[in-house]
């Protein structure tokens, strides 16, 4: 409005300066003088700077392992508060190794997480999951390869796992002829024989707080003994151990079946267990996270882990990296569940680490998030994390892991499955929007100048533009270092100023 009123003011002066001796070519040069000023005054170029710019930084980012999907995000990224991401893959390497069992049969219990797997052994290896490849070559360790275990018990029936159930169960059938299997137990435990009256076995893993509620017995030495209190107190005690040294605990059980189940619903089969043991596996963080971690935290950004783990295995590993100091920071997803959505926004900021969640539970916590007034980012990988992506302000799918749905809602894709990559892409993010407003700035300030003189010109009664050459200024001398300001280097403090405000505006705070 300040441009189009001085272009005016322009045009009514020189009118009435020709005052009473108007021609028609008189007041065409002086409207094109103000028309052309008007075109001066308005930055063409910024369009082409911008998609420049964005364009240049989107290709940096991919050879950096972040892809764009929508260059709006780029944009956001900038001013993104908190990070909220998955655990395993994320922050860890998801490279998963048994490093610690319990239990007084461990053939057995190794016997039962292979089966109780999808993962298989091939010519270059194991091939699967990275949590059921971990079984799978545990088993293999002892020399109980699943081929071979397979062969003697083929699998029947299965209920696969599901994250709110936090268990997957399969049923094998046994060999005849009271043939001894491998890893069976021995005294009463009679699942590994069929002379003992059983034709089929049932094995079941999951996590050790769910499974061992549908346990009534345990294997102890051979024997099978009630699941009394003590037993139940000794099991959840080794689970916390395995947990607070950062472990990754599983837990299996198996039941011994007389006969085929008719029925294969998981509330059918998931009952009256025989608790087997634990497995405690590794994950290794990866080495990178924490001095990305690090900068998160000098830019004023947020981290929050979301992870299926147990509260104290999540609260050691956000501690290792300095995304939690003391477990007062950790959600589980029951008290999730015990909240609304007002108390959830309100309760949002105290926690940094969510464990023992579901794909629901992320949703939530995103939500509650953007209610709280955080620009939010979030990671997901599998097709129920597609919610909490659509939800939050960037959606980041991971590549290497990621589903095809989780690409395809995504704003940003991690090729590498990398948290610091994210963290770059921040920075990138950052870089991109100081170039453009150096761009805007320096565009309108140029522009100002240029009506300054004319104005001035103008009001002392002379020309010292043409048109053409108004346009030539605005479309050449303006445009390319208009352009090389966009391309500059990030500036030093880039990541050690807190996340500009959404609403900020390009030219503003003085």
């Amino acid at each position: 409005f300040l441009v189009l009123g001085i272009c005016a003011v322009i045009f009514a002066i020189d009118l009435i300066r020709m005052y009473p001796d108007f021609t028609g070519e008189a007041i065409l040069n002086t409207f094109m003088v103000a028309v052309s000023l008007a075109v001066a005054a308005i930055p063409e170029g910024l369009a082409a700077v911008v998609t420049v710019v964005l364009s240049i930084g989107v290709t940096n980012m991919s050879k950096r392992n972040a892809i764009i999907r929508k260059l709006t995000a780029v944009e956001t990224l900038g001013c993104a508060q908190v990070i909220c991401t998955d655990k395993t893959g994320t922050l860890t390497q998801n490279r998963m190794t048994v490093v610690r069992h319990y239990g007084s049969d461990e053939r057995l219990l190794a016997t039962a997480l292979a089966l109780c797997s999808d993962a298989r052994e091939s010519g270059d290896g194991i091939v699967g999951e990275p949590t059921e490849a971990a079984l799978v070559a545990y088993a293999a360790s002892l020399e109980l390869h699943k081929s071979e275990l397979e062969r003697l018990q083929p699998r029947v029936d299965e209920v696969p796992f599901d994250s709110m159930r936090k268990m997957m169960t399969t049923v094998h059938s046994l060999p005849t002829g009271g043939e001894e299997l491998p890893g069976a137990a021995a005294g009463n435990a009679t699942v590994g024989r069929t002379d003992g009256g059983y034709i089929a076995v049932q094995y079941t893993k999951g996590a050790p707080d769910v499974l061992l509620g549908r346990c009534t017995a345990a294997l102890v030495d051979g024997v099978l003994v009630p699941m009394t209190a003590e037993l139940r107190e000794r099991i959840e005690a080794e689970n916390r151990a395995m947990a607070e040294q950062a472990l990754r605990v599983l837990a299996a059980a198996y039941r011994p079946l007389a006969e085929l189940p008719d029925n294969s619903a998981p509330e059918a089969l998931e009952q009256e267990l025989v608790f087997l043991g634990l497995v405690g596996m590794i994950d290794p963080v990866r080495p990178e996270v924490g001095a990305a971690i690090e900068q998160c935290r000098e830019a004023g950004i947020i981290p929050v882990m979301i992870t299926g783990d147990h509260p104290a295995t999540a609260f050691a590993i956000a501690q290792r990296l300095g995304i939690a100091d003391s477990p007062s920071r950790v959600c589980l997803g029951s008290e999730l569940d015990s909240l609304d959505d007002d108390g959830l926004s309100r309760a949002v900021g105290r926690y940094t680490v969510y464990s023992r969640v579901s794909p629901e539970h992320k949703t939530r916590i995103v939500t509650a998030l953007r209610r709280a007034g955080c620009i939010t980012a979030m990671t997901g990988d599998g097709v129920n994390d597609a919610p909490s992506l659509r939800a939050a302000d960037i959606g980041v799918g991971m590549g290497r892991g990621g589903s095809d749905v989780v690409r395809g809602v995504a704003d940003i894709i991690l090729s590498d499955d990398n948290f610091p990559t994210l963290v770059d892409a921040t920075r990138e993010g950052r870089r991109i929007y100081d170039n453009i407003c150096k761009a805007v700035q320096f565009l309108l300030s140029s522009n100002l100048s240029e009506i300054i003189t004319i104005f001035t010109a103008t009001a002392l009664g002379f020309t010292v533009l043409s048109p053409a050459q108004i346009l030539w200024i605005n479309l050449i001398t303006d445009t390319f270092p208009a352009l090389a300001l966009g391309l500059e280097e990030a500036e030093p403090d880039v990541m050690s100023r807190p996340p500009r405000s959404l609403d900020e505006k390009i030219i503003g705070a003085g």
